[in-house]
């Protein structure tokens, strides 16, 4: 069932499943920000009895990154253009980048897995997309590159949160400033991604992993999420307090006396 279908971006429906596909190969999957906006609605739209949502891409690369158009000084067609944003108040720019990252922000909701299918490029605000996700499936022939430094710019899509939490500061650095290519083997061993196959395996890879995800009771997987997601955030022994409790809501449940 096919719930969204606009400016680049289509969400569909199969049971516990919801697929958004990028679906503007011609263009590489450029980002807008119209298109930003329909993953936004897409987020919103995703059924409450969802439990996994794939992130994929039609055509030969996952996404080139932000169409530079927007910086030429016509911009792009009925959006704000970015010479004009660089002139608006501190906090004009704050809440204006702030509604371009609730395109990349939804993906990690606690009661969702989300799997990003990458293949070919995946660069800039491609790059920071295909990490919003919570795990990656990638190709062979993926290629992921920061490049927002090469514009003069910083990456500002929520991507550098979950790149120093699976890179390092100093690798996520090495990564940023030069805004150099990672292939996928480097991607698979430096845990960018969960795991690499040949690009004709790339969807059944993906739904494989699905179903996997899905075996799993539901509360289970919620709770053990929001576990993973606290740990950096915890101390040891906060982390043990936290698994305790969590297997005491476990248990209730479990025995049919939950809340």
């Amino acid at each position: 069932m096919t719930l969204l279908d606009k400016d680049g971006v289509r969400l569909a429906v199969d049971g516990a499943v919801a697929t958004v596909t990028l679906t503007n190969p011609a263009k590489r999957n450029v980002q807008s920000p119209a298109l930003w906006r329909a993953l936004t609605e897409a987020g919103r739209m995703v059924p409450g009895d969802a439990r996994v949502v794939v992130l994929r891409a039609e055509g030969r690369s996952f996404s080139a990154g932000l169409d530079r158009q927007a910086f030429a000084p016509e911009g792009i067609e009925g959006e704000l253009n970015f010479g004009d944003l660089a002139h608006a108040s501190d906090q004009e720019i704050d809440e204006t980048i702030a509604v371009f990252q609730e395109a990349f922000t939804w993906w990690r909701r606690p009661d969702l897995v989300s799997v990003a299918a990458v293949q070919g490029h995946a660069v800039g605000a491609g790059f920071q997309l295909a990490l919003a996700a919570d795990l990656r499936v990638c190709a062979d022939d993926a290629q992921f590159a920061m490049r927002e430094t090469s514009l003069g710019l910083v990456p500002d899509l929520t991507g550098t949160h979950p790149l120093v939490r699976i890179l390092g500061y100093s690798r996520a650095l090495e990564v940023c400033a030069t805004g150099r290519f990672i292939q996928a083997e480097e991607a698979e061993r430096t845990g960018l991604a969960n795991l690499v196959v040949p690009a004709e395996e790339l969807d059944a890879a993906v739904s494989d992993l699905a179903a996997a995800l899905l075996a799993a009771p539901r509360d289970a997987v919620v709770e053990t999420k929001a576990l993973l997601a606290g740990a950096a955030t915890r101390t040891y022994e906060e982390q043990l307090a936290a698994e305790r409790a969590a297997q005491a809501r476990r248990l209730r449940d479990l025995a049919g006396i939950g809340d």
